[in-house]
């Protein structure tokens, strides 16, 4: 069982979708500690409700980026938590913390990475005009947005799309792949060469990778 800390910023619906599969007994993956940047948000709720440890460290508490990090770290290794989840935590993490994790902290972006990273994917993706979007979830590196790809899921875009549509379709996306990709990390099945990953015994197509089913 793979003990995991999930960080939000906000109402923490990929954080549901975690605390929804991590249910099921034969998910090899536990919640062990939920972490937000903001007090009173809704994916704090979300994890009470769940019976999940959660500790608020509020970033406008400390004087720098470093101090707010390492007292993350703290946290996490109070824990125990063996890996990281972010889940819409919507602060940068510095490099001396990322290296900690390195390997050991997932991130879900709403876009197919490398395409589109930072804030705003969708109405960018529309005024690129380009035909299909998605989301990414990727072992993080300290570069923002970047890392090892483990699974993607892709969508066509409509032409009577807007931003909100697009989105929308996306975070469905998005609560399916997520989980997906915990118990590929959790099973021990995903290993990391450079700056690629490879899935060992996958025993999905290239179908179920564009179009993942719940």
């Amino acid at each position: 069982m793979l003990d995991v800390a999930v960080l939000i910023s906000g109402s923490g619906t990929n954080l549901q979708a975690l605390i929804d599969a991590c249910a099921d007994d034969d998910f090899p993956a536990r919640i062990v500690l939920v972490i937000s940047n903001n007090p009173g948000v809704k994916g704090l709720e979300r994890a009470e409700k769940a019976g999940i440890p959660t500790k608020v460290i509020n970033h406008r508490d400390y004087d720098s980026r470093e101090s707010f990090d390492e007292q993350i770290h703290e946290a996490l290794k109070e824990s125990g938590a063996k890996l990281i989840c972010l889940a819409g935590f919507m602060r940068i993490l510095d490099a001396r913390f990322v290296n900690r994790w390195r390997n050991r902290m997932l991130n879900i972006h709403p876009s197919l990475l490398p395409s589109f990273k930072g804030l705003h994917t969708q109405e960018r993706a529309l005024e690129a005009g380009v035909r299909f979007t998605g989301c990414t979830v990727h072992f993080v590196n300290p570069e923002l947005d970047d890392g090892p790809i483990i699974t993607q899921a892709v969508i066509a875009i409509d032409p009577d799309d807007d931003p909100d549509t697009l989105a929308a379709k996306v975070l469905e996306k998005e609560h399916i792949i997520y989980p997906q990709a915990l118990k590929l990390v959790a099973e021990g099945r995903v290993r990391v060469v450079g700056n690629k990953v490879t899935i060992q015994g996958a025993d999905y197509s290239d179908e179920d990778i564009i179009n993942p089913k719940p």
